[in-house]
């Protein structure tokens, strides 16, 4: 077997051991990019409410009073516990979520967060949750630089590595060398 048909058999077989954990890896990764814009693990709402019974006082509210309390603001969720802030702040826990309520003005919060579907699962991957994982990785990673490397030789003459592949390889290291450049120069 010659090099050129060993090097495409090598690349044709990681790009299929590896599809799935270039497309976890890759929307992850654009997730994780973002993670100041939005949370890509988490959905997290948060409602205001209003207790129209306000003021209320913290020596009436028993864990039965504030279940009644929660269902009347909130009937669909779960009440797990709550605790007095201080005089004027009672939190309640709920499934996914806490409640924050002022005693005083009776205004308040809900902030609940669910998991966001496929995302909080590849995130969960992406940032390496166990020793085991770590190896999978490692191969992983070790597969992406062969399978780069293998890239460069699969094409022969003007479209290859001789030709036009030298010139789009080259942008591609001359790009995040600039970058490197610019932030070891403080520039951004």
């Amino acid at each position: 077997m010659n090099f050129r048909k060993l090097n495409r058999n090598v690349h044709r077989d990681l790009g299929y051991i590896f599809f799935y954990l270039t497309i976890i890896y890759g929307l992850s990764g654009i997730a994780l990019n973002h993670i100041d814009d939005w949370n890509p693990s988490y959905v997290i709402k948060s409602n205001v409410v209003i207790i129209k019974t306000a003021p209320l006082e913290k020596e009436n509210l028993s864990r039965i009073n504030v279940i009644s309390l929660l269902e009347e603001i909130a009937p669909e969720e779960k009440y797990k516990n709550h605790y007095f802030q201080n005089d004027s702040t009672l939190k309640v826990f709920i499934k996914d979520g806490n409640v924050i309520i002022n005693l005083e003005s009776g205004q308040g919060n809900i902030e609940t967060s669910k998991r966001r579907p496929v995302l909080h699962q590849y995130n969960y991957l992406h940032y390496n949750p166990r020793k085991w994982w770590t190896a999978i990785s490692d191969i992983y990673a070790i597969s992406l630089m062969l399978l780069a490397i293998t890239g460069l030789f699969i094409l022969k003459g003007k479209n290859g590595i001789t030709g036009r592949g030298a010139w789009l390889t080259t942008l591609g290291i001359i790009v995040p060398v600039i970058f490197l450049l610019l932030y070891y120069w403080k520039v951004f």
